[in-house]
């Protein structure tokens, strides 16, 4: 019997942050999955860090060579994949246990085919995050492992597309562009009003592929470990960081604090100038040579 979702991690000769994202993966309250790592052209120990997982429900790809973005590996496992729902979880991210719960659960109620919660951003600091506010149904980046979609979506009109086929003027990245091509196909979208990721991106770390740490991710799986509550504490602390104004609504308080934690995060320069916005295919090989690639 197929799996309900297939759970694809594009990963990159950075084999000491898969256990830890794998690991979150199998703390998942929600166990009718499969997980493909996939590697693209990978020449390091991976495929011997994910066999030593031991889990049946985990298993290794590798692509014969690097194709420079995680479209490739992604194209390489959906074509594999035998879940009704596509969920993407990156090699040095994390998901916390109700995050494939609280995304099935979406489509059940919904009938969606793109399905979308909240991710917390780490800054380069280690103790600096706020939450990601996406909207992917409005052709705005939203990262990909607090994304997840109906199979049938790429089956029908493809999947990730190279970053170098991709028209420079558009400014788009190709995960961007999938979810634009969705909207254009008059797919429904669904916010799943959780925070369920964790992301310390790599594109705000320099050289990150070089040194290849992984204390960040230690860390985090550890706290998932010991606070069950850590949803609604990171949610508190980051609206706590400001004292409420005087006549403004809920929503207009979470606008408020998001905006000036962001830019209070960039005066103490917790995201490094470069990667400040997402990059549009013709930026891509300039955040790849500033994450060591």
């Amino acid at each position: 019997m197929s799996p309900r979702v297939t759970v694809i991690i594009p990963t990159y000769n950075w084999s000491s942050v898969l256990p830890y994202s794998i690991g979150s993966v199998l703390r998942q309250t929600f166990r009718d999955f499969e997980l493909i790592v996939a590697g693209d052209g990978c020449t390091d120990d991976s495929e011997r860090v994910v066999a030593a997982i031991g889990d049946p429900r985990v298993r290794w790809i590798n692509l014969p060579e690097n194709t420079r973005h995680q479209s490739g590996p992604n194209n390489e496992a959906l074509r594999q994949a035998r879940g009704e729902i596509i969920a993407y979880l990156g090699h040095d991210d994390l998901w916390l246990p109700h995050h494939l719960a609280a995304h099935v659960a979406a489509y059940d109620a919904t009938a969606c085919d793109v399905a979308y919660s909240l991710c917390l951003l780490v800054g380069i600091d280690g103790s600096t995050f706020w939450p990601s506010i996406p909207k992917p149904d409005d052709g705005a980046f939203s990262p990909p492992t607090c994304m997840s979609h109906k199979r049938s979506m790429t089956e029908e009109f493809g999947g990730w597309r190279d970053y170098r086929t991709i028209d420079v003027k558009a400014s788009v990245s190709p995960d961007v562009e999938l979810w634009r091509r969705a909207k254009a196909a008059g797919r429904k979208f669904t916010f799943v009003p959780r925070l369920s990721g964790i992301k310390p991106p790599a594109g705000w770390r320099r050289d990150v592929y070089r040194t290849r740490p992984s204390h960040e991710q230690a860390h985090w799986l550890a706290r998932i470990d010991a606070e069950p509550d850590l949803e609604s504490t990171l949610l508190v602390n980051c609206v706590a960081a400001e004292e409420m104004p005087a006549g403004v609504t809920f929503r207009d308080l979470l606008r408020l604090v998001f905006k000036r934690m962001l830019n209070r995060i960039r005066r103490r320069s917790a995201i490094p100038p470069i990667a400040r916005t997402k990059p549009a295919p013709g930026d891509i090989d300039r955040i790849r040579r500033f994450k060591g690639l």
